[in-house]
């Protein structure tokens, strides 16, 4: 410990945002700019290193917490980087995009807010990067062996780079003009700023690892034939097939999903369009669903110049502390969060109908109605109580010009072909079956990331490509020294 009093003498301190006002008008990352390092030492100071630390066990990638923050509290930047590095291909990824389950796994947390394990992580990626700490690691042999790999978001990424350095020759597919995935044309700037994703793909390509863009597997290029090229076949594919809300007006024009929505934003970022077909601009909008795709729908349509953005959650508020019967700790607590994007929409008033920061609880969809031309003008809802069942009297009318559904997504999208030209089981759920090897029921074929657990945090996805990486490792050459963090049937922790 860098200061065994650290945890009582020092307080919690987050990475400050930049001004409301002033970030709403661009789509750089919300955070001041070098306002972290003055900080994080301290705020690493605060890890206890507790004898059993139970932030382990809450991140799926087993993450060597309280070592990196005894390093950083020691201004030991390098070692730092090794630690984080040595359980996490991409930290600077998942310490702008993940939602901590570690920091409510903190011991500290049982009664004092949590350390900042996700302000220290990010800080440490990022030193590392401007420090030259992550240099490429090419292996220093080749197996022989070739492995596809089919999707280029974190999980695709890390079993590419996992395998890469493992000294097999790795080929990663994506059917998008860029590669990243939900991490490219998913996530807005203001979340993670694309050059993050950039630098680390060109890392892999100094590695060794191969890219194909533009490439759906099962329409540009036979499933089959592909998986007669290579050793092994790795479906990162993601869970793109999203949730629908069939209720009356469904069919209006301006009614569209939040993954039509957000790609076509980050287009008019990374240059590709003056403005987005379906700008949120001049019009009123309502998001269907109260989850962190729906916040970032509320963050890009505030940045688009929206009058109204009001987003609808099924649930009732929660509140401001974790509920020790329903979710104790150290399990990750349904609490009310507060993210940019809800404090734009709060301190804009972006939502006049809502009652604080742009968020609907309790709110049911009944219908849509919409204008003689066939567009969506109005969204009715209603109250619900805590089985959903609509409370009397509740009924209201929002102004709606563009409705975005952010529902979640139920497995892997099949428009392309590649799960029928494989054959391909599917669990019950619709995601893709595999063992405790992460094999599906076709040969030399592997299954990991949403495509096979079904939507989950980014965390997860990196974890399920070491581990996919390391299976196939070991398939491949008899046994393997690539760590696995987790099984394919490994779950978050609940009670």
């Amino acid at each position: 410990m860098g200061d065994p009093k650290g945890f009582l003498t020092t307080a919690r301190q987050n990475w400050p945002r930049r001004p409301v006002e002033e970030r709403v008008r661009d789509w750089d990352e919300v955070y001041v700019p070098g306002a972290l390092l003055p900080i994080v030492g301290k705020q690493a100071g605060r890890c206890m290193d507790c004898g059993v630390p139970f932030c382990h066990e809450a991140c799926p990638l087993g993450n060597l917490i309280p070592e990196w923050n005894d390093l950083v509290s020691r201004d030991d930047w390098r070692a730092a980087s090794d630690r984080l590095h040595a359980t996490n291909n991409f930290p600077e990824f998942t310490g702008r995009l993940c939602p901590a389950p570690c920091e409510a796994g903190c011991v500290l947390a049982i009664n004092q807010p949590a350390v900042t394990i996700k302000n220290v992580e990010v800080a440490i990626a990022d030193r590392a990067w401007s420090e030259g700490f992550a240099p490429p690691r090419p292996p220093d042999r080749l197996s022989g062996r070739t492995v596809a790999v089919i999707g280029s978001g974190p999980t695709g990424l890390a079993a590419a780079q996992q395998l890469t350095r493992a000294g097999h020759t790795v080929a990663v597919y994506e059917k998008d003009d860029r590669l990243g995935g939900l991490m490219r044309y998913g996530i807005p700037g203001f979340k993670m700023e694309k050059h993050h994703l950039e630098r680390r793909i060109e890392q892999m390509r100094a590695e060794g690892t191969k890219f194909r863009t533009s490439t759906a597997v099962g329409r540009d290029v036979g499933a089959a034939e592909l998986r007669s090229r290579y050793d092994a076949v790795v479906l990162a594919v993601g869970a793109t097939a999203w949730r629908e809300l069939p209720l009356p007006g469904r069919e209006l024009t301006g009614v569209h999903q939040a993954m039509e929505y957000l790609p076509l934003a980050n287009r008019v970022c990374q240059g590709d369009l003056e403005a987005s077909p379906m700008s949120a601009a001049g019009k009123h909008v309502v998001i269907v669903g109260g989850g962190d795709t729906g916040a970032d729908c509320l963050g890009t349509a505030v940045r688009e110049g929206a009058v109204s953005v009001t987003q609808l959650d099924i649930y009732a508020q929660p509140g401001a502390e974790r509920d020790e019967d329903v979710d104790p700790w150290p399990t990750y607590p349904k609490i009310y969060r507060l993210s940019a994007a809800h404090e734009e929409a709060r301190d804009l008033e972006s939502a006049p109908a809502a009652d604080a920061d742009a968020r609907l609880f309790a709110a049911s969809t009944l219908h849509f109605s919409g204008d003689t031309d066939g567009h969506v003008r109005a969204l009715h809802l209603v109250e619900v109580d805590a089985e959903r069942r609509p409370m009397p009297g509740s009924g209201r009318t929002l102004p709606a010009d563009l409705v975005l559904l952010a529902l979640g997504f139920s497995g892997p999208g099949q428009e392309d072909g590649l799960i029928n030209q494989l054959g391909l089981a599917l669990d019950p759920r619709g995601t893709i079956a595999r063992d405790a090897d992460f094999a599906t029921n076709v040969p030399g074929v592997y299954a990991a990331g949403d495509a096979a657990r079904g939507q989950s945090l980014i965390v997860w996805a990196i974890a399920e490509g070491r581990a996919v990486a390391a299976a196939v490792d070991r398939r491949l050459t008899g046994a393997t020294q690539l760590p696995a963090p987790i099984g394919p049937f490994d779950r978050p922790m609940t009670v």
